[in-house]
């Protein structure tokens, strides 16, 4: 089967997101909750050097979405990077990378579900969590089932709401730091505590290499709307270098006001009021400062919702269209949405939500295939565009990477140094007691849909 039939196999989508919603969705799919909440978590593994812990996990992320970025303006499809694993890795990578990633959108969205009940009970304490989540769900879901260009106008506004709270964090921050407002910081959180720049030594910064790279995932998302962009092989490559320059901002700089302006070992957030952004704005005087944040952080697991189940659902669709899934879910729509997959993917949404409510216990373990995921999907990545170079040697390619094939390899051994880690840590470990069965089931799963769907591509 040659490249241009993978195209065909999955054509059809509609083209209707544009340039700037494009950008817009790969800045916001670099933003989750995990700034606003979680990065207290990676501060408590490595202190100030968590900067360190950043710099490190976004030159993996760069890597892998520069060497994506090469294949989807070659090959705009559906299921992107698992299309490119079935075509550069065979059948079978493509089947298990596809639903892995399914199997991970949907496990994420279900715990974001549940992130949005808890976040509007600060407001309505008396309405149920489930009440939420499940009307957060649907939300998405109709959202999805609507013509492509309504979902990258809501991502789009989302976004919006999500890039000026950074923005003004950082503003703030750097005059708070500065003593533009109020009396100067100064710099001795960073340096000066006891233990200095570095107080749990290099150790602690490698672990938080591992919260920082989870940070990152959905990175990858952006390249997934190729097959409905207007003009991917502009809208992708732009998109991709905005990401990059605002990985720095965002993330770097807002990490830096965060260890400058409290002692490292003051700024977990397990509460909105106990995060960093709600402490830097109440100090500045700005009223309701925790209100806001709520309704930003709210607003972020949205976003991750809305986004995750539309690469998710883009995954069930190619899956099907290749044989691997049942054909009624490749079927699309009168507005060229594949509205089954999109029903299916949201149906799982309230399972895995209900899980995460009902049995949190057996939820963290399959969270493990998340993490699991991740790293799997990555490696893919690198792995296919290895694969993807080899066999367009010497054609000019729209976009190239730089400093190949080094970059791809640096990025190889990092992500399997970050998988060794997760074997030995006490912390970590549920991702490779839930991911290895995942993968030997998944992969027994390919060889029965083989047996039983003569209709499944032999690649």
């Amino acid at each position: 089967m040659d490249e241009q039939a993978y195209l065909d196999r999955e054509a059809g989508l509609e083209r209707g997101l544009s340039k700037a919603q494009i950008i817009m969705i790969g800045l916001g799919g670099a933003i989750g909750t995990g700034l606003f909440m979680g990065s207290g978590i990676a501060i408590g593994y490595a202190g100030p050097g968590v900067l360190i812990s950043y710099l490190i996990a976004a030159l993996v992320a760069v890597i892998m979405v520069f060497s994506l970025s090469e294949m989807a303006v070659v090959h705009p499809t559906a299921g992107s990077f698992g299309t490119y694993a079935e075509i550069y890795l065979g059948p079978m990578m493509g089947f298990i990378v596809r639903y892995t990633y399914w199997i991970q959108q949907v496990l994420l969205i279900g715990s974001e579900a549940v992130a949005v009940g808890i976040y509007m009970g600060w407001w309505f304490p008396d309405t149920p969590v489930w009440m939420w989540a499940l009307g957060s769900a649907a939300t998405v879901v109709w959202v999805n089932t609507r013509a492509v260009h309504n979902f990258g106008s809501v991502e789009y506004w989302l976004t919006v709401i999500k890039v000026s709270a950074i923005v003004g964090f950082i503003i703030v921050g750097l005059s708070r730091i500065f003593g533009i407002v109020g009396d100067p910081v100064g710099l001795h959180n960073v340096t000066g505590l006891a233990g200095g720049f570095l107080p749990n030594g290099f150790s602690g910064v490698w672990m938080a290499v591992l919260m920082a790279l989870f940070s990152f995932m959905g990175l990858e998302f952006v390249v997934g709307t190729a097959s409905e962009a207007k003009d991917p092989k502009e809208a992708i490559p732009a998109a991709l270098r905005t990401m990059a320059a605002r990985l720095f901002l965002f993330y770097i700089l807002a990490l830096f006001i965060i260890v400058a302006f409290m002692p490292w070992t003051e700024s977990g957030a397990k509460v909105v009021t106990e995060s960093p952004f709600v402490k830097m704005f109440a100090s500045a005087g700005i009223p309701y400062a925790a209100g806001i944040m709520n309704f930003v952080v709210a607003t972020a697991a949205l976003s991750a919702m809305n986004t995750s189940i539309y690469l998710g659902s883009r995954m069930l669709f190619s899956l099907a269209r290749g044989g691997y899934a049942p054909r009624k879910l490749g079927e699309l729509n009168a507005q060229h949405v594949p509205m089954r997959a999109t029903i299916v993917t949201g149906v799982g949404i309230l399972l895995a939500a209900s899980l995460s409510i009902l049995t949190p216990l057996a939820y963290n373990y399959l969270f493990g295939i998340v993490l699991f995921g991740g790293l799997l999907v990555w490696g893919a990545i690198l792995v296919s565009h290895l694969r993807f170079r080899r066999r367009h040697r010497g054609a000019d390619l729209p976009v190239q990477m730089p400093f190949f094939p080094y970059a791809q390899l640096l990025g190889l051994a990092l992500l399997g140094a970050i998988g060794v880690t997760m074997a030995v840590d006490a912390d970590w470990q549920v991702a490779v007691f839930a991911g290895g069965p995942w993968l030997v089931l998944i992969a027994a799963s390919y060889f029965v849909w083989r047996r039983v769907s003569p209709s499944a591509e032999a690649g």
